[in-house]
């Protein structure tokens, strides 16, 4: 098993840092990545600006993947998450995972992405055209995010 690592950066996140952070050693069957970007939807979105307490969303973070290891036999964990002003898109989100096997890289990153989306401790701003307002987890995301506690019991 290699360390995982968690990276809140406020400058521009490329796909490559977080590969460059992932060691594939020869009981590696799958790595799975997800590359989440900003959209511009119909409010006529500029950027987002996302916000967070470093030291409290690094150790939520590390306490996730914690979980996700308890659920799925992984050997590595690497989340990048962005901070400040991210413009329509750029990558505001990196997860790659590895593990013997595809079925528990593709379940723990979906499970990873599903706990950003709704109770991960950032702060998420649009910056739109007709006024900025703070942004909710949508429904269908707290729903994602529910059936895997649903799981636990």
């Amino acid at each position: 098993m290699t360390a995982d690592t968690v990276i809140i950066l406020d400058a521009p996140l490329e796909a490559r840092l977080v590969a460059a952070e992932m060691a594939i050693g020869p009981e590696t069957g799958a790595s799975v990545t997800f590359s989440g970007r900003v959209r511009g939807e119909q409010e006529r979105v500029r950027a987002l600006y996302l916000e967070c307490y470093q030291s409290m969303a690094r150790r939520a973070l590390h306490g996730m993947i914690r979980a996700a290891r308890a659920r799925w036999q992984l050997h590595q964990v690497v989340i990048a998450h962005r901070i400040g002003e991210v413009a329509v898109g750029d990558l505001i989100v990196h997860v790659a995972v590895t593990a013997g096997h595809r079925r528990e890289a593709f379940q723990a990153c979906e499970y990873l992405m599903d706990y950003l989306k709704t109770a991960a401790p950032f702060w998420k701003k649009a910056l739109a055209d007709d006024g900025d307002h703070w942004v909710e987890a949508r429904d269908r995301d707290q729903q994602a995010w529910r059936r895997w506690q649903e799981d636990e019991h």
